[in-house]
């Protein structure tokens, strides 16, 4: 594989792991804290180009725009003090076009490192559209969020037990690629494996999917630790009432993702008194936390608010949309029964910049370039 990599890609590769690099095994506590402590505070956003409306988009041949992932990650940094970035992938650009797509992440990882950004990648996604498609994709359904998103392996893929090996040939082939890769900050498994689809998709999940997915997620864990990356590994949580150890209400998928997780990561959009109590469920893990996404104003859950709290706990905060764009999470979830055609909301759901880089709150992005650069002992209580 290694002969088409870039130079760059293949110095960094050739680098030998850290010193605590795990030998096939889950991280312990005192690795998983060893690697934070390393880190600055995390600081970002999900991310995908403004002009791309999904992941498929971003990274395809045709429509890959490294000026805007420049111009873009150029703000992140410059105008919010942001230090990383998720980033969502996908298992068909990987079969389309293993060497392609590989090369296409190495630049992306370039520019973002020019940036000061080390982005997390995610693998897989049980959100959206469950029917995803290589090529041309349509054009954003007006005044509906994240109208043309799609899920990671399709449905239709997922139930069939044939496609593992394309599965494990895509995880490896991706962690393999990067495992030793500085820029490349962790990986993000899957995302909310327990999600039946969202917006008008939530009954058209196949018969077994949920099964599959439970069988395959410890299999993805392994596999990707089998590379022996030199990065966390992670799946985050998002639904239910209790996250604490033993918890009845836990899911299904839960103690995979909690149990193979060296950093606990998790999703919360609700008011700061509910985010302050998710903290304390997960912080009886004894792991460090990262919140990969957060951020929904109608519901609560606001800069001003959620991100001091984070910085005072010392929590690595990546919220959801960064550039007002294709993927419209401007606007809120109702949109898909709803969709804002006639008048937008008067306050926008997520995202952080128009679309010619001007903050949608100045006061927000003064926030976060304060908090990025504020040591944790000073952050007041509130």
């Amino acid at each position: 594989m290694r002969k088409w990599l870039s130079p760059l890609l293949a110095t960094l590769l050739a680098v030998a792991p850290m010193a605590h690099a795990n030998d096939g095994a889950r991280w312990t506590p005192a690795e998983a804290d060893a690697w934070y402590a390393k880190q600055e505070w995390l600081v970002g956003a999900n991310y995908t180009t403004s002009n791309a409306i999904n992941q498929l988009e971003m990274f395809q041949a045709d429509t890959f725009d490294p000026e805007a992932i420049d111009r873009e990650l150029g703000w992140a940094h410059e105008q919010f003090g942001m230090n990383t970035m998720r980033v969502y992938l996908h298992d068909l650009l990987w079969q389309q076009d293993p060497q392609g797509f590989i090369k296409r992440v190495d630049t992306f990882l370039s520019i973002a490192e020019k940036h000061g950004i080390r982005p997390m990648l995610v693998l897989f996604d049980s959100c959206w559209d469950p029917d995803p498609k290589l090529g041309p994709q349509h054009r954003p359904i007006p005044g509906v969020h994240n109208s043309g998103w799609v899920q990671s392996p399709s449905r239709h893929m997922l139930v069939d037990p044939a496609n593992d090996k394309h599965f494990r040939e895509y995880v490896e082939g991706v962690v393999g690629a990067f495992a030793n890769d500085k820029r490349v900050l962790a990986w993000d498994l899957w995302n909310e494996p327990d999600n039946p689809g969202g917006g008008n998709y939530m009954d058209k999940q196949l018969k077994g999917e949920q099964e599959r997915i439970a069988e395959l997620l410890p299999q993805i864990f392994d596999w990707a630790r089998a590379k022996k990356p030199t990065q966390p590994l992670t799946s985050g949580v998002w639904i239910g009432d209790d996250w604490s150890p033993g918890a009845a209400s836990l899911t299904s998928f839960q103690p995979t993702q909690l149990g193979c997780s060296g950093e606990v990561t998790f999703h919360n959009y609700e008011q700061p008194e509910a985010f302050v109590s998710r903290v304390a469920q997960l912080k009886k893990y004894g792991r460090p936390l990262i919140c990969t996404e957060w951020l929904a104003r109608g519901a609560g859950s606001n800069v001003d608010t959620i991100l001091p709290i984070a910085r005072r706990e010392n929590i690595g905060m990546i919220n959801w949309g960064f550039v007002d764009g294709a993927i419209q999470t401007r606007f809120p979830w109702d949109s898909w029964q709803r969709p804002y055609t006639m008048e937008p909301p008067t306050v926008w759901f997520h995202d952080l910049l128009k679309a010619d880089g001007t903050p949608y709150r100045a006061r927000e992005a003064e926030l976060f370039r304060k908090l990025a650069k504020t040591p944790r002992k000073s952050v007041p209580a509130f």
